[in-house]
């Protein structure tokens, strides 16, 4: 890897991106194997996590999910994914966080939210997804009271806590940085796991009434060997 600035780290919590790239119709595939596989080792080695998806339909071949402080790193990445003859099709830039309406979490689960280790055992189930919370007239969010918001976030976190053991979700803060205020990644046991507890938690009033979802993503992790051998 080149050399590169001091740092760019948020003061609490460390930065994620999602890649998703198309792999090239013809070329050299034992080539592309060994450099895309060469580009999440080093990043590993400097620290990065890295999260291998097989992506299911047309709008990728393969997903990444990178957690590094250092944002560079996380570039650093990206540019040997490219490098390595990966179109990378579309992503998403987030940062892990604590919601406001987080006080009262045992320090265990904030610590989980802010420096996650993924991805979980058996749970190779997978899907993104960006959101944001509207601002439309009469459903505007960021016009409800505060005690309103955290009532309604209590609401729609206790329905995901009927997903335990289930499903894991890490949230992850966008806002300012890109086009949702969220992003939303889900690592499930069964695909329909996945179905089922986004289906049923859009019955909340804070989801029903006040959510924007954006594109989907969905597919299997597995270590990167087992996902470039099916690909390529």
């Amino acid at each position: 890897m080149s050399e590169h600035p001091a740092p760019v780290e948020p003061s609490i919590g460390i930065g994620v991106v999602h890649l998703f790239g198309k792999l090239g119709p013809t070329g050299d595939h034992s080539r592309q194997k060994r450099d895309i596989k060469r580009a999440v080792e080093n990043a590993e080695f400097m620290g990065v996590q890295v999260v291998t998806v097989a992506v299911l339909g047309h709008k990728a071949d393969i997903g990444f999910m990178a957690l590094h402080a250092d944002l560079w790193e996380l570039r650093d990445f990206q540019t040997a994914l490219s490098k390595a003859g990966l179109d990378i099709v579309d992503s998403y830039v987030s940062l892990t966080e604590l919601s406001e309406y987080a006080a009262g979490l045992p320090e265990e689960t904030k610590q989980a939210r802010l420096y996650p280790q993924l991805p979980p055992e058996g749970k190779p189930a997978w899907c993104f997804y960006p959101m944001s919370k509207r601002r439309n007239p009469e459903q505007n969010w960021y016009e409800l009271p505060f005690e309103r918001r955290r009532e309604l976030m209590y609401e729609h976190g206790a329905t995901g806590r009927t997903f335990a053991g289930r499903v894991l979700q890490l949230i992850t803060g966008s806002t300012g940085i890109d086009d949702y205020e969220w992003g939303v990644t889900l690592f499930c046991t069964h695909p329909d796991d996945l179905k089922e507890v986004v289906y049923t938690m859009r019955y909340d009033v804070a989801s029903a009434r006040y959510a924007e979802f954006g594109p989907f993503y969905t597919g299997m992790v597995a270590p990167i060997d087992e996902v470039l051998n099916q690909l390529l």
